[in-house]
């Protein structure tokens, strides 16, 4: 039943949201140029690996002469504001649909993380990485790393449809008030670090 929402809901997105997602294809062409969306291998179910998609918020990784630049001044205003709006997330809508990704569940993160985890935390990868997910409407990255985790175990642990859409509904909330988007200091959040640092 989830996955059959999953595709009914994120091809019915695709064709509503269609000259939204192409706008904002154009606005990312016009101010970065080539290529307009950032792909990235994460982990999702079981961990096993797949590529996410996602508008281009970010300039080159490097300057001019070569020097590699930091996430926050490789990120421009524009870049901010898909992010604040969320709207760079919308090409995920896709990996919804090729099965990669579910609607709802914990959010795909960094493949170096997955030796950092303790056994407890892993288990955010019995189920398949979400667009959005319990720790996303619980503080987002207002969060510590363990807090996170924590409400992504909770969640594969009671997970239901009724469930799912409570989270979708109070996502569009936390699109509205912009909450959690980064941490003080950092583009999005600091890096995870392991249980014993974080």
């Amino acid at each position: 039943m989830k996955r059959s929402l999953d595709v009914v809901v994120s091809l019915l997105a695709i064709v509503a949201l269609s000259p939204l997602l192409i706008a904002c294809a154009l606005a990312v062409w016009m101010r970065f140029g080539h290529p307009i969306l950032f792909t990235q291998v994460r982990p999702g179910f079981q961990g096993i690996p797949f590529r996410i998609f996602k508008f281009r918020t970010m300039l080159e990784a490097e300057d001019p002469d070569g020097s590699p630049e930091t996430d926050e001044e490789r990120l421009t205003p524009f870049g901010r504001f898909l992010r604040r709006t969320s709207l760079d997330e919308l090409p995920e809508l896709f990996n919804v649909l090729r099965g990669d990704m579910s609607l709802v569940g914990p959010r795909p993160l960094l493949p170096q993380y997955l030796p950092r985890y303790t056994a407890e935390q892993a288990r955010r990868h019995d189920v398949k990485p979400g667009i959005t997910g319990w720790a996303q409407v619980n503080g987002r990255n207002e969060l510590t790393w363990p807090e996170k985790l924590q409400h992504d175990v909770w969640y594969v642990d009671h997970r239901s449809l009724l469930l799912d859409c409570w989270i979708v509904c109070r996502t569009l909330w936390t699109i509205v008030t912009r909450r959690g988007i980064s941490q003080p200091g950092h583009a999005t959040a600091e890096e995870f670090k392991g249980e014993a640092i974080s």
